[in-house]
C-alpha cells in the first residue's frame, strides 16, 4: 500500500504540472491577431486548466474512499513521514473514520509536492550563470518562478523557513486528530518548527545520490551530447567540490562520487536519527530524537 500511494501521488504530481503548464502551452495562447481569434482561444484553455483541477482532487477523494476501505483488510497503517517525526494514523480503519482517510490523502500528496518543490529548488542552486540554456534549469526556473531568480543565499534558507512554517500551520491539525502530542509552550512549537525547517533538506537525500549515480555511470559511459548529460556532469562537479583536494583520483578511477555516496547516505542517517555507541558511551541524538526532548 505504501507504494501504491507513491505512485498516486506521483500520477497527482503530473495532472498538478499538467494543471500549470497550460498557461505556458503556445497552442492554450490567445492569438491577438483579430479581438474574435483572442476570445475564442480563453475558454478552452481555462477548460483544461478545470479539467486537471477536477481531476487532481477527484484522485484525492477516490484514494481517500479506496484506502479506507481496504485499509482494514490489508492491516494497513498509514504513515506520513515529516523528516524529524513520522506521523501515523494508527485508528483510520478501525473507528471508520472517513475523514481521516481523507485529510491522509490530501496531506500525503502535499508533501509530496513540497519534495517536488525542494528537488527543483536544488537544481536551480546547482545551476551555473550560463544555464538559460539549459533544459533541466529551464524547467526548475519555469516551475519555481520568481522564487527561481532570488538570491542564492535566500533560495538556501528557503527549506528550513518553509519547513518550519508549514509545521506551525499543519501542527494545530494533527494535535486536534491527536495524531501527535501538543507542545508544552509556544516557545516549544517554534523550537519544533526549526527542528522540522531542518529535516526538509533531507528531502534531498535522494536527488542529491541520484545525480551522483548518474554522474559516476558518465564518467565511464559516454551517452552523446545531450544537454541533460551536461547538467549532470555540472551538478556532480558541484555536488563534488568539497571533496576535491582529497586523493581520491587516480589515472583511470575516480573514487570521490563513492565516497560522496557513502557520505551523503550516512549523514542524512546520523543527522535523521543519530548515533549511539554502547560500548563507549556515546549517544548523539539526531533531529527525531530532538524532537521528542523537552523544551530548552
Amino acid at each position: 500500500m505504501t507504494l501504491v500511494d507513491l505512485l498516486l501521488n506521483l500520477a497527482g504530481l503530473l495532472l498538478w504540472l499538467n494543471w500549470l503548464s497550460v498557461r505556458f502551452d503556445p497552442l492554450a495562447r490567445p492569438r491577438a491577431a483579430t479581438l474574435v481569434g483572442t476570445l475564442r482561444r480563453a475558454e478552452p484553455s481555462g477548460l483544461r486548466r478545470g479539467l486537471f483541477l477536477g481531476a487532481l482532487v477527484a484522485l484525492l477523494l477516490v484514494r481517500a474512499l479506496g484506502y479506507w476501505q481496504i485499509g482494514a483488510g490489508l492491516n494497513w497503517t498509514p504513515r506520513l513521514s515529516l523528516g524529524a517525526v513520522t506521523v501515523s494514523f494508527p485508528l483510520a480503519w478501525q473507528t471508520g473514520f472517513f475523514s481521516l482517510m481523507l485529510i491522509f490523502s490530501f496531506l500525503s500528496f502535499l508533501v509530496a509536492l513540497a519534495c517536488f518543490y525542494l528537488w527543483l529548488l536544488l537544481l536551480s542552486l546547482l545551476g551555473t550563470r550560463d544555464g538559460d540554456e539549459d533544459p533541466v534549469l529551464r524547467l526548475a526556473r519555469v516551475q519555481l518562478g520568481r522564487v527561481g531568480r532570488w538570491p542564492m543565499g535566500v533560495r538556501w534558507l528557503l527549506p528550513w523557513l518553509g519547513g518550519g512554517v508549514g509545521w506551525l500551520i499543519l501542527s494545530p491539525l494533527l494535535q486536534a486528530l491527536q495524531l501527535v502530542p501538543p507542545p508544552l509552550s509556544m516557545a516549544h512549537r517554534l523550537e519544533q518548527a526549526a527542528l522540522l525547517g531542518l529535516s526538509a533538506y533531507l528531502a534531498w537525500k535522494y536527488l542529491v545520490i541520484g545525480l551522483l549515480v548518474l554522474y559516476l555511470v558518465n564518467s565511464y559511459v559516454y551517452f552523446g551530447p545531450h544537454p541533460f548529460w551536461g547538467f549532470v556532469n555540472a551538478a556532480g562537479r558541484g555536488l563534488l567540490r568539497p571533496l576535491a583536494r582529497l586523493p581520491l583520483r587516480t589515472a583511470r578511477l575516480d573514487g570521490a562520487p563513492l565516497v560522496a555516496l557513502v557520505a551523503v547516505w550516512l549523514a542524512c542517517r546520523l543527522v535523521q536519527h543519530g548515533v549511539h555507541v554502547p560500548g563507549l558511551g556515546l549517544t548523539l541524538p539526531g533531529l527525531a530524537g530532538l524532537y521528542m526532548w523537552p523544551p530548552l
